[in-house]
């Protein structure tokens, strides 16, 4: 575990910024208080957000929108359907990019659906679980001591591979934006890659080893996270497989706004969206 001040300046590196509210419990044996830190990771660095309006969606990582009186384009990191994120007239949040080589002078950051603001950026939530691993705001691995990003597993990456002597952990991060009747739902799109990974951290669980996914929600909605079957068959199943053999899942609410993306509440994970108990799906979170 790391103490505060370790993790302030490791998670400095990271461009975080950190607050520490509430004690949460005495630790006992005299050790005092632990201080539950609250994560926040910036949607974007260098020049202020600027906001737009979407016109079109002309590729898959290509995006086309009104800024002032005139046509801009921008890129996209996400690779799901977005079709109900993406519509004519959404309001968009842009970072502006200048780097030498680059085809588009923005990138889509965000878009807002009412008054909910939806990140876009699918790099964003490994920040986040980096820099809560960093802080020990996920308790279910604070015995860890060492982090390890983008480890290759044969032809394929997991995100964060955590070990503490011989022991070791292998987490997979997901980002999730997807909400039917206060659902998080995921994938957006089907993902044979998702299912790559889902199958090495299979194995992994058969082998003994520890192993996890962390769905990162990216928006403040969402009562509860299921695998969306009507999108991927597969990869629901994966994961149905998955928990089953002992690979832990987890999944957060993470609220964004124009400072950041916060590490929010934990929700329940059901097998499926028909799973989800129908008042939660009726009445939200207050249901």
């Amino acid at each position: 575990m790391f103490s505060v001040t370790d993790t302030v300046n490791t998670v400095a590196q990271l461009n975080v910024t950190t607050f520490l509210c509430g004690i949460l419990t005495d630790m006992g044996h005299g050790s005092g208080t632990y201080i539950q830190p609250t994560v926040r990771v910036p949607l974007s660095t260098g020049a202020p957000l600027v906001e737009a309006t979407f016109f079109a969606r002309s590729g898959q990582f290509l995006v086309e929108a009104q800024m002032g009186g005139r046509m801009v384009r921008a890129h996209l990191s996400d690779r799901g359907r977005l079709t109900d994120l993406l519509v004519p007239g959404a309001r968009l949040l842009l970072a502006p990019r200048e780097e030498v080589g680059r085809k588009t002078a923005f990138q889509v950051v965000a878009v807002y659906q009412g008054h909910d603001l939806v990140s876009l950026d699918t790099q964003l939530p490994n920040r986040l679980v980096a820099a809560a691993l960093s802080l020990g705001a996920l308790p279910q691995f604070s015995r860890y001591s060492r982090v390890q990003r983008e480890v290759r597993l044969g032809p394929h990456r997991i995100d964060f591979r955590l070990s503490e002597g011989l022991d070791t952990c292998l987490i997979e991060v997901k980002s999730v934006t997807r909400i039917i009747d206060h659902v998080a739902v995921f994938p957006d799109a089907p993902t044979e890659r998702g299912s790559h990974h889902l199958e090495l951290l299979i194995n992994a669980a058969r082998n003994g080893q520890r192993a996890a996914v962390v769905f990162i929600i990216q928006r403040s909605q969402g009562c509860a996270f299921a695998p969306d079957e009507e999108v991927d068959v597969a990869f629901s199943r994966a994961l149905r497989t998955a928990r089953s053999i002992g690979v832990e899942i987890y999944a957060y609410v993470c609220p964004v706004s124009i400072s950041g993306v916060t590490l929010g509440r934990e929700v329940p994970m059901f097998a499926s969206l028909s799973a989800v108990p129908l008042e939660l799906r009726r009445d939200g979170c207050a249901g």
